[in-house]
């Protein structure tokens, strides 16, 4: 927001990402610990340079984070809330969700101090030398990557917001709510005058940089969410189009052979990450910004909390780093289990995204709790404890094994199929929060959905179909490809609905997509028993926190709340 110094950039912890995460030949974005810099640091070449990189920090309040988790996978289709957390009203739409949300506050805040940023770097770069002018045009693209991400993310969530590109080096009540047309024209100028000065590389020598086509991914995106917006327009589609063909086909990046592969552990940069948020393992550097707003920022990419069931506590198991610490806090929806995933012979992802069986590390003999098909159970180290078939398994099949067998009828907000995309076993005990692993926020298998989207709209179907079966041929268990081709008739705006939440489920889209086809409110009605009976229409546009009201001038008369709230 406009009220911040330019001097709160400064403060920030850490940058973006360290060398000592260097990546084969590669270096990384560079990370500096830089605190009691003076205003004018930002002219010089070095500042200009460090100034970039903590507009980067500005991206870790959304991606791995708890807010923006709960942003995007509370009060949708396919998740709902488990037992734990005070977040719970995020899912279930109740009028706790309003202007004082902390989570709200906390977003706004981050990404008006990231804009902020960007756009002091913008401005003063001009007058900094010492610096080849390739690459000053190069660091001036990627924060207008960065203030274009940012102003993408303010306009999806709030509607008009304050829209500001020059830099604000002094508290300012000036504020006005932006048309939704006028942000997305500011959106994508940025884009478009930045791409030709990005990298034309998979990934930069300093990984984690911005590259052409992450922003082209970006940009297409920007278009096929303005087309359904007010501020749609007819060439939309066709404009995305061209950007997200030239993201498959140009750059060498390739859909990975076997899905589980993409957020194996260890495996994070690999040749299907567009653009991925860097994290790292140095406490120091490995955090959020550290504001008023914000005093407690570290908790690195935490993504690896929240997806997990209660294993930790039933017999034959503990806590341990591989199976990570579980605060319950989304588990998915009946529709998401029996429908999304209903193909579990011919499509591997959710054998590829959920655990589905976990071995004792606490041997002994013990009472069963869930599975009642026997009176206890016994187990020595390493053997199958909990089995999580994904569908239901008589009592007398259940009463054969030697473990407990979590079926479907079983499932509560404590027990259910954990997702496992995010598990980080890197971390440094069993309680760390913190974690380390880089976040992919852009990937070529969304690059696909999202060209099969755009030629969808346009009527290409056959087109379409094919940029589906891409995806869906990759997904397939061996030998099984064919079986999972779709034809024509079958590519439909609610089969790549579907595919969508199967490829990309757990990976901060959802909510985002419900309201890009306008079927937020209708879907979590049909599908989200938690969320249903609260959901109204005006829910597809978030608080206005009341902080940013409070201090613009004239008050909610000049900066007026969203309807509803």
């Amino acid at each position: 927001m406009n009220t911040y110094q330019i001097k709160s950039w400064i403060k920030t912890s850490a940058l973006a990402v360290t060398l000592s995460l260097a990546f084969s030949c590669q270096d990384a974005l560079q990370e500096d610990v830089i605190s009691q810099i003076g205003n004018d640091y930002l002219n010089t070449a070095k500042g200009l340079e460090d100034g970039v990189n903590a507009a980067y920090t500005s991206l870790r309040v959304w991606y791995g984070s708890e807010r923006g988790n709960n942003f995007t996978e509370f009060g949708t289709d396919i998740y709902t809330n488990g037992a734990d957390g005070s977040w719970k009203f995020m899912n279930t739409y109740t009028n706790q969700f309003d202007s004082q949300n902390g989570h709200v506050r906390e977003l706004w805040d981050e990404l008006y101090r990231g804009i902020n940023t960007c756009n002091a770097v913008i401005d003063r770069s001009v007058n900094v030398t010492g610096i080849s002018e390739a690459v000053k045009k190069q660091r001036i693209a990627e924060v207008k990557f960065i203030r274009a991400h940012h102003y993408f993310l303010l306009v999806q969530l709030f509607g008009p917001v304050d829209l500001q590109l020059t830099e604000n080096k002094v508290p300012n009540k000036v504020v006005t709510r932006a048309p939704v047309a006028a942000v997305y024209d500011a959106i994508i100028n940025d884009l478009q005058t930045a791409i030709p000065d990005l990298e034309a590389v998979k990934a930069s020598n300093q990984y984690g940089r911005a590259t052409r086509p992450a922003a082209q991914h970006l940009l297409a995106k920007v278009f096929i969410t303005r087309a359904t917006s007010e501020a749609g327009q007819a060439s939309d589609y066709a404009s995305a189009e061209p950007l997200l063909k030239s993201v498959i086909n140009d750059y060498g990046f390739i859909l990975l052979p076997n899905y589980a592969q993409i957020h194996q552990f260890g495996n994070e940069r690999n040749d299907e990450i567009v653009f991925a948020i860097q994290y790292t393992r140095d406490p120091l550097t490995n955090q959020q910004a550290n504001t008023p707003a914000n005093p407690s920022a570290n908790n690195g990419n935490n993504s690896h909390l929240y997806f997990l069931m209660e294993y930790d506590v039933q017999p034959g198991m503990r806590r341990d780093t591989q199976n990570g610490r579980p605060f319950k806090r989304y588990r998915m929806t009946p529709y998401a289990i029996n429908t999304v995933f209903g193909d579990r012979v011919n499509d591997s992802r959710y054998k590829a995204s959920f655990i589905d069986v976990y071995y004792a590390n606490r041997p002994g003999t013990y009472n069963t709790n869930f599975d009642l098909s026997k009176p206890s159970v016994t187990f020595a180290l390493g053997d199958t404890a909990i089995y999580i078939p994904g569908f239901e398994m008589s009592l007398a099949e259940r009463a054969t094994k030697k473990y407990q067998v979590l079926v479907p009828s079983r499932y509560d907000e404590r027990l259910f199929p954990p997702l496992k995309k995010h598990l980080d076993p890197g971390r440094a005990d069993l309680t760390q929060e913190q974690g380390g692993r880089d976040y992919p926020a852009m990937r070529l298998g969304e690059t696909y959905l999202l060209l099969a989207e755009s030629l969808l709209r346009q009527g290409k179907v056959a087109e379409a179909t094919d940029a589906m079966n891409a995806v869906r041929r990759r997904a397939a268990f061996p030998g099984k490809q064919a079986a999972m081709e779709i034809t024509p008739a079958q590519m439909t705006m609610e089969f790549l609905m579907e595919e969508r939440a199967r490829e990309l489920t757990g990976e901060q889209v959802r909510w985002l997509d419900l309201k890009r086809w306008n079927v937020l409110v209708e879907r979590v009605k049909l599908h989200n028993a938690q969320a249903a009976p609260n959901i109204k229409d005006f829910h597809v546009l978030r608080p206005i926190p009341q902080n940013q009201i409070d201090r613009a001038e004239g008050g909610a008369s000049g900066f007026p709340q969203n309807p509803g709230y």
